[in-house]
């Protein structure tokens, strides 16, 4: 049985995995995985690596629900077989793997930034002002319409 903190690693490396798919980490990330998995054999890197391009293309699929249950999925596929590895050693030798996991996710998994959906736009760093009679929104549900200001009201009295 692994401890939290193996368990939260194998969670982490489950997530960066599936987070990487498509990206420009996922290349770097796929190959240290592959090569932190078969511990030197190179015909289980190569097996890895195919098990790595599958998972990129389960969850790069174009329907948005299914994309979520994919990523869901993927990520506790990769979270159980991360934890089988770190089972089936011994206290020295897991202690390594979770190190080399823990320097390979730290060198090429992608850094958590803002996430949008489809069609969504995200930002670190934003600052949304109007002024002069203008508009502006961070998230605009329905529509907007941008016009002349309106005319002052002509004072009274």
């Amino acid at each position: 049985m692994l401890d939290q903190a193996l368990i939260a690693l194998a969670v982490s490396g489950g997530t960066a995995l599936v987070s990487a798919a498509g990206t420009e980490a996922w290349v770097g990330l796929r190959q240290a995985v592959a090569r932190w998995f078969s511990r030197g054999d190179a015909e289980r890197e190569q097996a890895e690596l195919d098990r790595l391009d599958q998972t990129a293309a389960f969850v790069q699929v174009s329907d948005a629900a299914e994309v979520e249950r994919a990523r869901t999925r993927q990520e506790a596929v990769w979270q159980t077989r991360i934890e089988t590895l770190l089972e089936s050693l011994d206290a020295t030798e897991r202690e390594e793997a979770a190190e080399g996991l823990r320097s390979l996710l730290a060198q090429h998994a992608p850094q958590p930034g803002p996430v949008a959906g489809q069609g969504g736009l995200a930002a670190n760093r934003v600052d949304i002002h109007a002024q002069d009679g203008a508009i502006a929104g961070g998230v605009i549900h329905g529509g907007a319409h941008i016009g002349p200001p309106p005319l002052p009201v002509p004072p009274q009295g």
